[in-house]
């Protein structure tokens, strides 16, 4: 396996759909010349030229319009958001238009959209550019939702999500991007709705999704080290669709669960899978289930101080504790 960052990882798979396909289109702003806001498609429009990688006014509302129209024509547009914060001012065209009209249309309409980019704090851009929607767009019927936590993930599922024939949300984090994990250097795919289990453990379930992933895992080792717990994470990876049997299966095994997001807590994913916990593995339970999410505040600018509002493995790890 190669050693590849999260950022090559996505252009990889980015640039073998484009050979796959005629029909793939990358799209967004600055996506060509100046290859990306975060350096995503680095080289694509040298590759593969102007009507594959095309450059796009400042202007959601307008080019997520055109590429849900032109999906429904037979296109697989990829729409790059600088930050998801930015898919706001296209919620009718992303909802109203992409997520519904194959359900209007009775099946004979389409929407083989992906619309990717950052959706996180933590970067001290302030709270107009680091919403986390994942939980927004989740709770659309007809739209599907994945946030890869690592560079393995985000090719497999992205090279899935171009090829899936709904539209497809696809939450990326910009501290990610340059981290660097292993990466078959042969073609997979990794289905959404299927969960990956990143740790086993026999004390406690640790449930996240993208970035979050890493912090459990972080404490999850500092849990074992320094206390002798044995905790187990498990990755989202998909959040619709949601793999609840592999999140319930580790719950009747560990008994206990700590879900953690860099959301904010009201309305949360979390909230949806505290839910669905205790509805279908309530007996199971040997302790109320623990959240840890980013603080209820718009985004905070000053650095030390954002840093503070996101999860943290220490925070982590005293809910742990407390559950325990």
């Amino acid at each position: 396996m190669a050693l590849i960052s999260y950022r090559k990882a996505l252009n990889d798979a980015l640039a073998e759909e484009i050979l796959r396909d005629e029909n793939v289109v990358v799209m967004g702003e600055e996506v060509a010349e100046y290859n990306g806001a975060y350096k995503v498609t680095e080289g694509l429009w040298g590759r593969f030229g102007s009507k594959r990688i095309v450059d796009l006014p400042i202007s959601e509302g307008g080019f997520v319009g055109m590429a849900v129209g032109a999906s429904m024509l037979g296109v697989r547009p990829v729409v790059e958001l600088m930050f998801w914060s930015f898919a706001y001012v296209a919620f009718d065209q992303i909802i109203n238009n992409a997520g519904c009209v194959r359900y209007m249309s009775g099946g004979q309409i389409n929407c083989p959209i992906v619309i990717r980019g950052p959706a996180n704090g933590g970067t001290n851009v302030g709270a107009t550019h680091s919403h986390t929607p994942e939980n927004l767009f989740a709770a659309m019927p007809g739209l599907k939702v994945v946030a890869p936590a690592t560079a393995y993930d985000a090719k497999g599922l992205l090279k899935t999500a171009i090829r899936d024939n709904d539209p497809v949300m696809f939450m990326e984090n910009t501290l990610l991007y340059g981290e660097k994990w292993e990466v078959p250097e042969d073609e997979y795919l990794i289905p959404m709705g299927v969960a990956d289990v990143k740790r086993v453990g026999s004390d406690i379930t640790l449930v996240a999704h993208g970035r979050a992933v890493i912090t459990c895992l972080e404490a999850a080792q500092i849990l074992e080290a320094e206390n002798g717990i044995h905790a187990e994470v498990v990755d989202l990876r998909s959040i619709r669709p949601l793999d609840e049997e592999t999140i319930l299966a580790s719950v009747r095994k560990t008994h206990r669960a700590v879900l953690v997001e860099e959301n904010k807590p009201f309305c949360g994913v979390d909230a949806q899978l505290a839910a669905m916990i205790q509805e279908k593995a309530f007996d199971e339970l040997d302790a109320p289930i623990g959240r840890i999410s980013a603080l209820d505040a718009p985004a905070i600018y000053s650095p030390p101080l954002e840093k503070i509002q996101l999860p943290t493995a220490r925070r982590v790890v005293q809910k742990v504790l407390a559950t325990c």
